[in-house]
């Protein structure tokens, strides 16, 4: 599971009060990104973070207790795709737990580092306004756009 020390939440969270709004990107139509804003985007990245890393616990505690499909003997092949289709499930969501966790931690790492809200594939802004919608957000509309056409 990723974890950077950078993006560890928030038991210390007096960087907040280092932080220069004026650093942060914004797209030509939009305000500047106020202290309050940034610190507001912070506080839900770290509040994310803690809940995805719950969701993986638990899901992954549940993957301990499904058997799979190796053992079919006596076994109903019903019961056993049953079994086989719960795990894989239960894996997704793991898999999506630790994309949405990569994501915020580097989006509280780049705040960190004074470099939340560029596009991690062009470095156009990605804009306020997407990023107070989905605060993980690590490319700009147009990129996230080609990224989904592939």
């Amino acid at each position: 599971m990723p974890t950077t020390d950078a993006a560890r939440p928030a038991d210390d969270m007096a960087w907040r009060d280092a932080l220069d709004p004026a650093a942060f990107p914004v797209e030509p139509d939009e305000d500047p990104w106020t202290l309050e804003e940034l610190r507001e985007v912070a506080d839900e990245l770290v509040s994310d973070i803690r809940r995805q890393r719950e969701i993986i616990e638990q899901t992954q505690a549940e993957l301990v207790g499904i058997r799979d499909g190796s053992d079919v003997t006596g076994r109903d092949p019903a019961d056993v795709g049953s079994a086989n289709f719960e795990r894989d499930h239960e894996m997704s969501l793991v898999r999506n737990s630790e994309e949405l966790l990569d994501q915020s931690e580097r989006a509280l790492a780049a705040i960190k580092r004074g470099t939340y809200g560029r596009c991690e594939n062009c470095g156009q802004p990605i804009g306020k306004g997407r990023l107070q919608i989905i605060p993980r957000a690590t490319l700009c509309l147009a990129c996230k756009q080609r990224e989904e056409r592939r």
